[in-house]
């Protein structure tokens, strides 16, 4: 009996915010992951990067400020970084709860670019906030620069970058070498290194990629059998928020459309996962998407917790 594919993307839950925090998270992380491979999953692994990508975006426009030598770092380059030391602490983590468990399997993290659309209209209407807060000064300096700002009233002002859709996957063929070979794999981390083709080059953009929905689009270009998406519930919900609240155990693809229209699912938050969780099922009918938090996810490949998705 072959293994069964899967992409696993992780939320904020299994990062924390702060390098020490993440440090620690992914020790719990990683125990679930490997809870996952002993059930013979072979595993492709992205993850969210907010927190992180906004710690060093900031880092490098302080240093700016304060060395003015020094060039501040694009979004395209803060993005890599992100997948760098994020992917360090998976890949060292779960390496580590292998070995104890008496499991030798590689663990790599692969660095990856994903192409979006120039003319994409998110580029025109930028909604994703980033960096630290900044003055009005500092906010008219962006605005003459080209860059989109928000105010936070009470905090001040951050930058505003654009959210685009994700066109191909630049190292799709690394990636499936890899998982192919029964590695587990780290890629597309925070979504992707967003560029734009450029004749034969590639040029970082300003932006960054929803991990929703590059999850969504790695698990169909990879023909996996299940997209898990690990997040801060154990469960999608009807009514969330109210004491109403109703878990959903099942749905189709039909139901999630239907409760979509309905305005059930918030935006930034769950919506995006449904909306990748579709994605991924029109493109591979035969798969399923199960939406559940990290510490009831090896319940939940057993069927007995968290939202399964089917078409």
């Amino acid at each position: 009996m072959s293994k069964k594919k899967v992409v696993v993307s992780l939320g904020h839950d299994a990062l924390g915010s702060t390098t020490n925090e993440q440090k620690d998270a992914v020790q719990v992380t990683a125990k679930a992951l490997a809870d996952l491979i002993e059930e013979d999953y072979q595993l492709t692994i992205t993850h969210s990067n907010g927190p992180q990508v906004s710690m060093i975006h900031k880092a490098m426009t302080e240093l700016r400020r304060v060395y003015i030598d020094y060039s501040p770092a694009p979004m395209c380059v803060c993005n890599a970084m992100s997948q760098g030391y994020v992917g360090y602490d998976i890949q060292n983590a779960l390496r580590s709860e292998l070995l104890s468990r008496g499991i030798s399997k590689p663990v790599s993290t692969i660095l990856t670019q994903v192409t979006v659309d120039p003319y994409d209209e998110s580029f025109y209407e930028p909604t994703k906030k980033i960096g630290r807060y900044m003055s009005a000064e500092d906010a008219e300096i962006e605005t003459k620069k080209g860059n989109y700002v928000a105010e936070e009233p009470g905090k001040g002002f951050l930058r505003v970058v654009a959210a685009p859709k994700p066109i191909d996957i630049v190292e799709l063929d690394s990636i499936k070498l890899l998982a192919d070979a029964d590695q587990v794999v780290i890629a597309c981390g925070g979504g992707g290194i967003p560029v734009i083709e450029q004749s034969h080059g590639l040029k970082g953009a300003s932006a960054v990629i929803e991990k929703d929905s590059i999850a969504g689009k790695l698990a169909s270009e990879l023909h996996s059998d299940q997209l898990i998406i690990l997040t801060s519930v154990d469960y999608a919900y009807l009514n969330y928020g109210t004491d109403k609240a109703t878990p959903i155990e099942r749905m189709t693809i039909a139901d999630a459309k239907k409760y979509m229209t309905g305005g059930q699912f918030e935006a930034g938050s769950m919506l995006p996962k449904i909306e990748a969780a579709i994605a991924y099922l029109e493109a591979v009918p035969e798969g399923s998407v199960l939406i559940t938090s990290l510490k009831d996810v090896k319940e939940a490949v057993k069927g007995k917790m968290g939202t399964l998705i089917t078409k």
